[in-house]
């Protein structure tokens, strides 16, 4: 102790092994290493790295345990030397949560009488640091959640505010592949529980996260699961749609409809329960052109069914903007624009559709795209649809005439 009161320098082991900064709050990972909790978590969980920065070592417990001794040691060295390090008192570690700790906690939320604290106090711990999501993940938290979540949306009363907090818990929890589905396949019932939390929640908050969380659970699943979706989830994601709660809500509804849609019931399902409509009404105000090349890839997906279709051309607006799009968001919207439109006319195609896409400036939108230089799979698209119905549209007025040249023969 001596040596170190007497040395005028900061001790090298007084500075992080990653980062140039004196050790505030010292913690040793499983590797016997010691390093700043700041920068050991954010190396750990920011950077995504799994392996000790000093030996090497794949780091397979992530538990981070607090080295008392040093902390005494940069303490009384600090008090000893404040004008070198311009630090007299070191800020009090941060609270470091044991796995007893937690399992307790969990416990007692479904206690109803402790559950409001519990949960209150699951929600400071998991947002304090990365290291505690993992913990909470490893005693088996998600599963302790999801069961709330089950009895409180069951419930005859309707009550869920504590179906909030643990909704928003296993939210934050960034789950891993793994944890997601073990709930999907422990609980078959769990996808509708979510479903029902977007119906009943009233705070626009827990709705976000259940579509969130949904979107998570779905990148995982099965086909199987993927098909056993009932008509309610699609009326859910359709209201999500219409109430533009939040962009990240909307760009997760708009995710979950993609990947879902890829799957021929699923689409029906979508188009009879008014995403269609959801979905076009949605386009005349959006502005943002990821979320406008997002709808139109869900819209391509539905119209490959008759059902998408019929509710497609069911809109006044639904040809018009769906042209109006092509050569204005993306190179990947613009080529789905004129693939829907190319769905239209080679299975719907009667001579009122025909008429229509005349009137709204559909075949002029399709002259141009085989004129400009876009795609060679969108111009191939474009060039079939005109070809199609050549004895229609060949002497309509209303393709200009600099158009004409470029109508394929």
């Amino acid at each position: 102790m001596d040596d170190l009161q007497n040395n005028i320098e900061v001790p090298i082991f007084y500075i992080c092994p990653i980062s140039l900064e004196i050790m505030n709050d010292p913690v040793t990972l499983s590797t016997g290493i010691t390093y700043n909790r700041d920068s050991i978590e954010k190396w750990l969980f920011s950077y995504k790295n799994r392996v000790c920065p000093v030996t090497k070592q794949v780091v397979l417990d992530i538990k981070l345990t607090p080295n008392h001794t040093l902390q005494r040691l940069i303490q009384s060295w600090c008090a000893l030397n404040p004008s070198t390090t311009g630090v007299e008192i070191l800020p009090s570690p941060r609270f470091s949560i044991k796995n007893p700790q937690i399992i307790k906690l969990l416990q007692d939320s479904k206690s109803p009488h402790l559950q409001t604290k519990s949960l209150k106090t699951l929600k400071s711990i998991v947002f304090a640091n990365e290291n505690n999501k993992l913990l909470m993940e490893s005693v088996g938290a998600a599963d302790y959640l999801a069961s709330i979540l089950n009895n409180d949306v069951s419930s005859p009363a309707g009550e869920i505010s504590g179906a909030d907090d643990a909704l928003t818990i296993l939210y934050h929890l960034n789950l891993s592949p793994t944890s997601l589905k073990s709930l999907l396949e422990k609980d078959g019932s769990f996808m509708e529980t979510l479903t029902n939390m977007m119906t009943r929640a009233t705070s626009y908050e827990t709705r976000a996260y259940s579509i969130m969380l949904i979107k998570s659970m779905l990148d995982v699943a099965n086909p199987m699961q993927l098909t056993l979706l009932n008509p309610k989830f699609f009326m859910q994601l359709a209201q999500m749609l219409k109430d533009q709660i939040s962009k990240q809500a909307t760009k997760a509804t708009l995710k979950v409809l993609i990947n879902v849609c890829g799957y021929g019931r699923n689409r029906i399902k979508a188009a009879e329960e008014g995403v269609v409509a959801v979905l076009i009404d949605s386009l005349l105000n959006t502005t943002e052109k990821r979320v406008s090349e997002m709808m139109i890839v869900v819209l391509d997906r539905i119209c490959e069914c008759a059902e998408g279709r019929a509710e497609l051309l069911k809109h006044d607006g639904g040809l018009a903007v769906v042209s109006k799009r092509i050569l204005r968001v993306s190179r990947v919207g613009s080529e789905k624009a004129v693939r829907i439109l190319r769905s239209v006319a080679v299975y719907s195609g009667n001579r009122r559709v025909l008429g229509e896409m005349m009137e709204v400036g559909v075949v002029r939108k399709l002259c141009l795209v085989v004129q400009v230089d876009c795609g060679k799979k969108m111009k191939g698209y474009a060039k079939e649809i005109l070809k199609m119905h050549y004895s229609v549209w060949k002497s309509c007025c209303c393709i200009p005439c600099n158009l004409i040249s470029s109508y394929p023969s």
